[in-house]
């Protein structure tokens, strides 16, 4: 280690220069509400933080220190540490430090972003690379997050690829676990806006419910959402699953649910995963079989929907249920 780089590190030299001591360390020192809290690139040196006193703030991701102005603390706590470090490279050998990777610090820029501005503004491979930052460390996300895209199409589509085709991105568990909360998370926000209230009246809100739910299933799934006198969904339920391109759905079974549930009406609901949401011709024939099990009981048929990744198709849009 060079003269010159320990005199920088010299809180005695003036308080500004143990300011910059710690802004070299890519450290930032600021004072709020009776604190000093350290923020920045705290990661390698986290022992000497806390062994100067500081204790971790999870909340805001920074340490926080109480008393007197920590900074000449800190640059004297930095002196030590670097003069400790064995040299690298001779102080006469004129060798450059190796060079920071073009990412440092980036994750600790997207999330200042993000705080400031909010995350509306992101597209969607930064919000990929944002997500990805707390299930893989120490690495540069932005590449994975946009052959992600690349590769599957939409973040639903990522969130909702199996296993298999994620592997070949070496994703790991941690991910993968991450992935599938996040659709989860996405379904429940979308069930929320649905629940307790007259669906015929919040018709958009169902439709987008139905696409956070199906739209990217690989195989066929036959829900229903059952409703009650006042149309207030009752329950839903995925009454069949089936293969990429057919769900058998067994009218009886579906009546004898409804009957359990008390249910006055019912909405149909099935995804085609290809993406085409136009009803085939199997789909209009097993809605009438249902239609026909569910009206000899006073039981209404509202709709039949079909959701595709392109798009949706009603039966009553579209006169199949007239």
């Amino acid at each position: 280690m060079g003269k010159a780089k320990r005199a920088a590190l010299d809180p005695a030299t003036g308080d500004d220069d143990a300011l910059v001591a710690l802004l070299a360390a890519g450290l930032r020192l600021q004072a709020a509400d009776n604190l000093w809290r350290v923020s920045g690139n705290t990661l390698p040196h986290r022992t000497l933080l806390r062994e100067a006193g500081g204790a971790w703030n999870r909340l805001d991701q920074c340490w926080d220190f109480s008393g007197e102005d920590p900074t000449a603390k800190l640059a004297a706590a930095l002196a030590g540490s670097l003069a400790a470090q064995p040299p690298t490279t001779g102080h006469n050998s004129g060798e450059a430090e190796p060079p920071r990777p073009h990412y440092f610090g980036h994750r600790a820029r997207v999330r200042e972003r993000v705080l400031k501005a909010g995350v509306e503004a992101l597209a969607d491979y930064e919000l990929l690379e944002l997500l990805l930052f707390y299930s893989i460390e120490r690495i540069d996300t932005k590449p994975l997050a946009k052959a992600l895209l690349d590769r599957f199409g939409t973040l639903g589509d990522v969130f909702a690829a199996e296993p298999a085709q994620l592997r070949e991105f070496e994703i790991d568990q941690r991910t993968l676990v991450h992935f599938k909360a996040m659709r989860e998370a996405g379904r429940r926000l979308a069930e929320r806006k649905v629940k307790d209230m007259p669906v015929l009246t919040n018709w958009q809100q169902l439709i987008d419910y139905c696409h956070a739910a199906l739209a990217h299933e690989k195989t066929e799934q036959f829900r229903i959402l059952f409703l009650d006198r006042k149309n207030v969904l009752i329950a839903d339920e995925v009454q069949q699953r089936g293969t990429i391109d057919h769900t058998p759905v067994y009218p009886r079974e579906v009546v004898k649910r409804a009957l359990a549930l008390n249910a006055a009406a019912l909405i149909l609901v099935h995804n085609h995963p290809s993406g085409d949401p136009k009803p085939s011709r199997d789909d209009i024939e097993m809605t009438k079989e249902i239609r026909k099990a569910a009206e000899a009981l006073g039981i209404s048929i509202h709709d039949h929907l079909v959701i595709g990744r392109k798009g949706h198709a009603s039966f009553r849009s579209l006169g199949l249920l007239t």
